[in-house]
């Protein structure tokens, strides 16, 4: 977060809660017992010791969190999609909507967080630059704990024990780490024992944008393929660095990854299109979306859907062993708390598996 923005935020907090302290008090929680938590960060944070209400700081803690425990947020960082709606209780689809700290597609709403009765605001994904004073600030300014857990994708199954300790939900939080600590591990095997096929990730509605290497959206697809998008300075956004037509026929991939919303359905009719291996071959698939986009964008949870998918696309005999479907189901239980049927899966990998 840039230092005028925080400013900015942190001056409408005072404000706002100056108003909310003339005409309220200060929600109570169940119990005025209080603990020590230690986040990520290395702060120690004073906790109430039974956490029933739970803000989020955006929507990668969104995914992370409506997991573990979704009876506890007072409401969403983003509004679902309208594709999520036939997988979610409507109860949660129509959370209140909070907002976010950190950019996105909307400022944290100030007013709405203070009057939900929040009791903590956690905080998930990379560790940024000034994690530590932005918590601090913030915490100080409004009054409730703010709590920062990192997670990537190897590190999720430590960040759902610290969040089910944090929560009183340990028991919850293992069940989703070991499903994360299986995944992670069977791709990390099936990585290991193949040789990796050349790919690029293409996303933008020109199809002239790609997650490059080393990008922090690109850990799936740098552990499980080679991935030809090398550029100077791998961009930090979900929509990826803007290359040239030229660039992507230069790298020539064998298979081309195209993201929800970019130009999968009209490519085999596009001219400079055909002259890439990829599409020639037929080899080019869009990635799953519902609720989310398994492969990122925000770079969640939900991409160890990713690497289920991307692990049975391209190495097949290597995967022989495992289904799909199964595993898929299995997420979509955990995660989302809902039974995915066979015909709501078809749907989701239409376009993702074979041609």
């Amino acid at each position: 977060m840039k230092a005028k923005k925080l400013s900015a935020l942190l001056l409408a907090v005072v404000m706002i809660f100056s108003l909310a302290a003339c005409g309220s008090k200060t929600p109570k929680t169940d119990s005025n017992a209080t603990r020590i938590f230690t986040d990520s960060t290395g702060r120690e944070v004073e906790v109430p010791a039974q956490i029933n209400k739970v803000a989020l700081s955006g929507p990668l803690a969104q995914i992370v969190l409506f997991a573990l425990c979704p009876d506890k947020l007072v409401g969403v960082s983003n509004a679902w999609s309208s594709e999520a709606q036939e997988f979610l209780d409507e109860k949660y689809f129509n959370m209140p909507q909070i907002g976010q700290l950190y950019g996105g597609k909307g400022e944290l709403n100030l007013e709405t967080l203070l009057q939900s009765g929040a009791q903590v605001v956690i905080d998930v994904g990379e560790s940024k630059g000034s994690i530590k004073e932005d918590m601090d600030s913030l915490q100080q300014q409004i009054g409730i704990p703010f709590v920062h857990i990192s997670a990537d994708m190897q590190s999720y199954p430590q960040a759902y024990r610290m969040l089910g300790d944090l929560l009183g939900m340990k028991t919850e939080a293992e069940a989703l780490a070991t499903y994360c600590e299986k995944i992670y591990s069977r791709t990390e095997t099936i990585a290991s024992g193949v040789e990796k096929a050349n790919v690029l990730y293409v996303t933008g509605d020109m199809g002239q944008n790609v997650i490059a290497k080393g990008a922090y959206h690109a850990e799936i697809l740098d552990m499980l393929t080679n991935n030809l998008a090398q550029v100077d300075e791998p961009s930090s956004k979900g929509t990826g660095n803007e290359v040239s037509m030229e660039q992507i026929l230069t790298w020539n991939p064998d298979v081309v990854i195209f993201a929800p919303e970019s130009i999968y359905a009209t490519v085999k009719d596009d001219a400079a299109w055909q002259s890439v291996t990829a599409i020639k071959n037929g080899a080019y698939y869009e990635v799953p979306f519902g609720p989310y986009n398994w492969m990122g964008f925000p770079p969640s949870v939900q991409r160890y859907l990713g690497m289920v998918w991307l692990s049975k696309l391209l190495y097949p005999d290597a995967t022989a062993d495992y289904d799909l479907f199964a595993d898929v189901q299995e997420y979509y239980k955990l995660f989302y708390h809902c039974d995915i049927t066979r015909a709501q899966y078809d749907v989701l990998v239409a376009n993702s598996i074979g041609k």
